[in-house]
């Protein structure tokens, strides 16, 4: 097979959580730019329409929406329904990329923002992975998995950087939920992995980064933030068959700074 063809994601369908801005959207718009069907997912119906528009007429990719909100473990069942209903078929890539944050100092953290935290970034990604393999990649012996962590899983912060240890904390036990369930669904031909991105201006990070930016660029080996289309090729390498024999790796996308 040509790399050409390994890459080629035609006739796969692609689901994006988070999928309304940022991360997500380029994201799917370089699955859907392979030729993946992509279903985009988030909490807000307006910025739904808003990014299927945008995929449509700025990059020429098939995408539908659903509304979700993956914090609620009940509305995981009914969300899959929806997905299963809009997809019109069996789902064949998964970009676990919804994510939460909440910024604190931790001998004053709020039980109320550790649970928001762990709800979407570990709880709500567990159920909805469940019942995709369950549902489509087990029985089809086949499906990729791939999980936006951070490199905020792979070390910890200063408090002059950014308060927020149930965001480290989460993104930790995603890098090993990734480990761990590649170790037990190899044999079900899917693989599970995880990209680890670094300081990327996005909704979330903007607020750090006006604090500390220039410290991020100058700590950084390529002296640069990243931005969400650096994650593109991966994600599409990742999603494709060019990967059947990479699972259970953490990629960070970091211009070098967790290497120093």
């Amino acid at each position: 097979m040509s790399v050409r063809a390994a890459l080629d994601l035609t006739g796969r369908t692609a689901l994006v959580t988070g999928g309304s801005r940022g991360l997500g959207l380029a994201m799917a718009g370089a699955l859907g730019e392979m030729g993946a069907r992509v279903i985009i997912s988030a909490r807000k119906v307006d910025e739904l329409d808003a990014a299927v528009a945008s995929l449509r007429s700025d990059r020429g990719v098939d995408a539908v929406r659903v509304v979700g909100d993956l914090s609620r473990a009940e509305g995981i069942s009914p969300f899959v329904d929806a997905v299963a209903a809009a997809a019109g078929a069996p789902i064949d890539i998964l970009v676990n990329n919804a994510g939460a944050s909440w910024g604190a100092p931790a001998e004053e953290y709020p039980l109320e923002g550790w649970n928001k935290v762990m709800a979407l970034n570990l709880t709500g990604i567990f159920l909805l992975t469940q019942q995709v393999g369950v549902r489509w990649m087990i029985p089809r012996k086949q499906g990729r998995i791939i999980n936006i962590a951070s490199v905020a899983g792979l070390k910890g912060g200063l408090p002059e950087h950014m308060r927020a240890i149930a965001y480290f904390t989460s993104k930790g036990g995603l890098v090993n939920f990734t480990r761990a369930l590649a170790g037990e669904w190899g044999q079900f031909g899917i693989t599970v992995n995880a990209i680890c991105p670094g300081f990327i201006p996005s909704k979330m990070s903007q607020g750090v980064l006006d604090k500390i930016g220039p410290r991020v660029i100058s700590e950084t080996p390529l002296r640069q933030l990243g931005d969400p289309a650096d994650l593109e090729g991966l994600a599409v390498l990742l999603a494709s068959g060019a990967s059947r024999h990479i699972t259970g790796q953490i990629i960070a996308v970091d211009g070098g700074a967790s290497v120093v």
